[in-house]
């Protein structure tokens, strides 16, 4: 049996999903160890593939400063303490984390207890807790380093559809909506629908209403919502995405083969959103539009764009059972 853990957000979520359902594959049982903050219950609470989960009240360490940092250390301290005996109870033979808050307590309990422990870091630039436990890893995964480590995204995004001419856009600001790149698709919808493309938004739950009223008076038909299960549908309904640059996302756009520009949100860890996106940029394999940039270049862009050639290349940055690949090399599994 083997322990997953971290989350908070949905990129570190979704690659717990990944790794869940290749364990499935090798008749491996899991358990889950995250937080009761960030979005970890709602992703897996009801989940029953995995045979335990367990949700601490771990927070972030990393934004407190004096002594609430101390005390948000001790707390973690305590938390490993507890989660160790987790992994006793469950004779737990290796622990993956995918890092955020939420992976702190139990990749100390793994360490703690001499258990191989393993790191999957999802951006281009490492986060607090990967940087600081790195050293220590029995093994460290990133598909941004120079090892070769493919990311793990979900076989559905998969699609071999090359697209050959701007028919449709998807604007994607993440589940819980981007107010940037709502704004951008809303003051950008009318000269778009002048030359005839449709429009598919995405734009978070809290400004849900106002997008649909502002469509509404520029009598504007868009595909707008706020969340949605299958998104590898929407984005296959599309021809390009304007888009925010979380690794997950960015790989997921990569593997359904759509070419992308991306807008980074700047007030991320260490910018990470930006290199994430400079990542395919370096390669000619997508745009960088920044929030300081005019609206319309953003419009040069998107009429100047080679979409056949695009995403013709996408899929070469990513692979199908990357989570297999994980679990085989850390695992010594054989197919």
């Amino acid at each position: 049996m083997i322990a997953l853990t971290g989350g908070g957000t949905g990129g570190h979520l979704a690659i717990v999903k990944c790794l869940l359902e290749s364990a499935m594959k090798f008749n491996i049982e899991c358990i889950y160890i995250g937080s009761e903050n960030g979005q970890d219950k709602a992703w897996f609470e009801n989940d029953e593939r995995f045979k335990e989960k367990y949700f601490l009240q771990s927070k972030g360490v990393v934004s407190k400063k004096g002594l609430a940092k101390l005390f948000a250390l001790f707390d973690i301290f305590k938390l490993a303490l507890q989660t160790k005996q987790i992994l006793k109870k469950h004779d737990i033979q290796a622990v993956f984390s995918v890092g955020g808050y939420s992976a702190a307590p139990a990749s100390f309990a793994a360490l703690l207890s001499q258990i191989p422990f393993f790191i999957h870091e999802q951006n281009s630039k490492k986060g607090s807790l990967n940087s600081l436990l790195k050293p220590f890893a029995s093994k460290f995964y990133s598909a941004f380093e120079k090892t070769f480590c493919p990311y793990p995204v979900h076989d559905k995004f998969f699609n071999e559809n090359i697209r050959k001419k701007l028919q449709t856009i998807i604007f994607l600001g993440g589940s819980q909506g981007a107010s940037f790149i709502n704004l951008l698709a809303l003051n950008l919808a009318s000269k778009l629908d002048e030359k005839g493309i449709k429009i598919i938004h995405q734009c978070g739950k809290n400004e849900l209403e106002k997008c649909q009223k502002t469509y509404d008076q520029l009598g504007i038909k868009a595909d707008i919502f706020d969340f949605c299960e299958n998104l590898e549908e929407k984005m296959q309904e599309a021809d390009l995405a304007i888009s925010r640059a979380g690794a997950s996302t960015l790989f997921e756009l990569c593997a359904n083969s759509l070419p992308c520009i991306f807008v980074p949100y700047p007030y991320a860890a260490k910018n990470h959103q930006y290199f994430n996106a400079l990542f395919l940029q370096k390669q000619n394999l997508a745009e960088i539009f920044t929030q300081d940039e005019d609206e319309n270049k953003l419009l040069e862009m998107i009429f100047k764009l080679n979409l056949q050639e695009l995403s013709s290349r996408l899929q070469s940055v990513v692979q199908k059972n990357a989570a297999d690949f994980l679990l085989q090399d850390a695992l010594n599994l054989k197919d």
